[in-house]
């Protein structure tokens, strides 16, 4: 005998987060939008948490949605394995810490 199984999740493993639902992804993401489109707005960059790879994307979709919004572009990069950058032009990419090489050195 053949069960159809409707409804049916993956159980996440244990410390694993719990994926959100279709309605707790919109909300987080209308949330994200209006505080840190304010915080970017006042200040020209926010930095902001992100510790796993859903995490990152909805900040890169957020980044996105705000430069539609705004008409201009909002760059998203990350700082460590743990925050994200979100900034106006103007308020580019922090310096990095190790200079490149230069090349055509004698």
């Amino acid at each position: 005998m053949t069960r159809e199984l409707y409804n049916v999740r993956l159980v996440p493993r244990e410390g694993d987060p719990t994926p959100l639902t279709d309605e707790e992804e919109q909300r987080a993401r209308a949330t994200l939008f209006n505080d840190l489109g304010r915080a970017v707005s006042d200040r020209g960059w926010v930095r902001f948490p992100a510790y796993s790879p859903e995490e990152r994307r909805r900040l890169v979709d957020v980044a996105r949605r705000l430069g539609a919004y705004w008409g201009t572009e909002v760059g998203v990069e990350a700082e460590d394995h743990c925050s994200m950058r979100l900034f106006l032009p103007g308020y580019g990419p922090r310096e990095t810490a190790v200079t490149p090489a230069v090349e055509g050195r004698n």
